[in-house]
């Protein structure tokens, strides 16, 4: 697992990021507080605070993550 935070901060950005993820096998969860949600899930994400940086937990081999982590590199928090 590698967790990554991210930036969410409008619907636009969601629906692009849900888009950009949506195309890989691997299982993504957004983490905010207690609550763990499919980060593939629009309506999950709208459940949570999206003005604030979120955790993602990625569930991947090693061979996608390097083109995981390109496709999310609009969204990465510094």
């Amino acid at each position: 697992m590698t967790t990554v935070k991210v930036s969410l901060g409008s619907i636009d950005k969601v629906k692009s990021f849900v888009n950009d993820i949506s195309g890989y096998k691997a299982d993504f969860d957004l983490t905010a507080g207690r609550y763990v949600i499919d980060a593939k899930s629009i309506m999950g994400i709208f459940s949570l605070d999206i003005s604030k940086p979120i955790d993602l937990n990625i569930y991947a081999n090693d061979e996608d993550m390097d083109n995981i982590m390109a496709a999310l590199k609009p969204y990465l928090v510094d």
